[in-house]
C-alpha cells in the first residue's frame, strides 16, 4: 500500500534549454546584451518527474522524445536519473526545444518550441496497452496536447487517483474539462490571473483569495498559487494558508523541480487525510487586519496578519508563533529553519 501511495504518473514535455544569462529581462522591441549561454535538460514534465523522484516517489514518466540525436541523449539522461524508459515514446520530429532568459533577480521569460512534444497525443498513447494505468497522483502540464492531458486524467478518475495540473503555459482556449478533471490545480500568479479573468496578477492576500476561489470555481478541490519567492498560497474546502519555501534562485527549470516536490505532496493530500487535518487546526488560529479588508471585500476570509507579513514577513498567528508545516497539528514558538515552508492561515472556508 505505500508502495501504491508513493507512486506518480508525470504526463509532460522534455525539452532541451537554451539558457542565457542577462542584466535585465528585455521589454517589447528591446534588445539585450547576454552574459552567458548554457545547455540544460529541461520540459516542465520532465524536471517535475525528476523532482518527484528524487523526493522518494516511484515514477512513470510519460513523453515523446525525437529521433534525432538530442532525443537519444536525453533518454540515457532520464535512465541515468532513476526514471524507468517504459513511458517514453520515440517518433521522427526534433525533441522539443526552449529558449529561457534569466536576469540577475532570477526572474525568466520562456519561450518553448514544442517539437517532439505535439506529437504525444491520445491515439499515440492509445498504441501503448497500459501506458497511462499507473499511479495513485497524476500530475501534468500544457506543454504537451490538452486532449492528451485529459485522457491521461479519465484514466487516473477511473482508477481513483489524484490529478494535479500544473496550467502552464496557460491558455484561455484550454478545454474546461481538464479543470473539471483536477483535483489540484496549482498556477503560478500571471497563469491564475489569465485563468480568473483578472486585470492583473494578484499582490495582496485578498487578491490571492479572490484568484484562488475564482479557479476554484472551475472544478478542482485544491488551488495551489505559486508566487515565486513569496511561496505558495493554497485554498481548499479546509481553508487557506500561505506556505513560504526557503529562497532559491534557478535558471527555469528551478521553479518546476520545487513546483514538482510540492505538487508530489500537494496531491497526495488533496482532498482528505493531512490536508482536511490542517485545514480544522489553521481555522481555530485567525484574526488580524485581513479579516476586515475581506470583509469589505464581500468575502468571509479569517486571518491570522495583514498583507505586509505575507509579502515581507514570517507567517504568524495572533500569538505570533509559527506554524510548523511539517506537523500542522502543533505551533512552535520559534521561526523554524530555512529549509522548511511556515504555512501561515488566510480563512476559514465560506459557510
Amino acid at each position: 500500500m505505500g508502495a501504491e501511495k508513493s507512486a506518480v504518473l508525470v504526463l509532460g514535455s522534455s525539452n532541451v534549454d537554451v539558457v542565457v544569462r542577462v542584466e535585465s529581462l528585455p521589454r517589447p522591441g528591446e534588445t539585450v546584451l547576454g552574459k552567458g549561454r548554457r545547455e540544460h535538460w529541461g520540459g516542465k514534465g520532465a524536471n517535475q518527474a525528476l523532482a518527484a523522484r528524487r523526493a522518494g516517489a516511484e515514477v512513470r514518466f510519460v513523453t515523446m522524445l525525437g529521433g534525432d540525436p538530442a532525443g537519444d541523449a536525453y533518454l540515457r539522461r532520464l535512465t541515468e536519473s532513476g526514471l524507468s524508459p517504459e513511458g517514453v515514446l520515440r517518433c521522427d520530429s526534433p525533441t522539443g526545444a526552449a529558449l529561457i532568459l534569466v536576469d540577475d533577480e532570477g526572474e525568466n521569460q520562456i519561450a518553448v518550441v514544442p517539437g517532439a512534444n505535439a506529437l504525444l497525443t491520445p491515439g499515440r498513447m492509445r498504441r501503448e496497452p497500459g501506458l497511462l494505468d499507473f499511479g495513485a497522483v497524476v500530475l501534468a502540464q500544457l506543454e504537451v496536447p490538452a486532449s492528451s492531458v485529459a485522457a491521461a486524467f479519465r484514466a487516473g478518475r477511473r482508477r481513483g487517483a489524484r490529478n494535479v495540473l500544473n496550467p502552464a503555459p496557460a491558455a484561455g482556449g484550454s478545454p474546461k474539462e481538464l479543470f473539471r478533471l483536477a483535483d489540484v490545480l496549482a498556477p503560478n500568479e500571471t497563469e491564475a490571473a489569465e485563468l480568473a479573468g483578472l486585470d492583473g496578477a494578484p499582490a495582496s492576500d485578498v487578491e490571492f483569495l479572490r484568484a484562488a476561489r475564482a479557479l476554484r470555481a472551475l472544478g478542482p478541490s485544491r488551488v495551489v498559487i505559486t508566487a515565486g519567492r513569496r511561496g505558495a498560497f493554497l485554498l481548499d474546502g479546509s481553508g487557506a494558508c500561505w506556505t513560504r519555501p526557503p529562497p532559491r534562485r534557478g535558471e527555469g527549470g528551478g521553479r518546476d523541480r520545487r513546483r514538482g516536490r510540492f505538487l508530489r505532496r500537494a496531491g497526495g493530500q488533496a482532498g482528505g487525510g493531512r490536508g482536511d487535518g490542517r485545514g480544522r487546526s489553521l481555522r481555530r488560529r485567525r484574526g488580524g487586519l485581513l479579516r476586515e479588508k475581506a470583509r469589505r471585500a464581500g468575502g468571509s476570509a479569517l486571518a491570522s496578519g495583514d498583507s505586509e507579513d505575507a509579502k515581507h514577513g514570517a507567517p504568524k498567528t495572533d500569538s505570533g508563533r509559527l506554524t510548523s508545516s511539517r506537523n500542522p497539528h502543533r505551533v512552535h514558538g520559534r521561526r523554524r529553519g530555512m529549509g522548511e515552508a511556515s504555512p501561515r492561515t488566510i480563512m476559514s472556508p465560506r459557510r
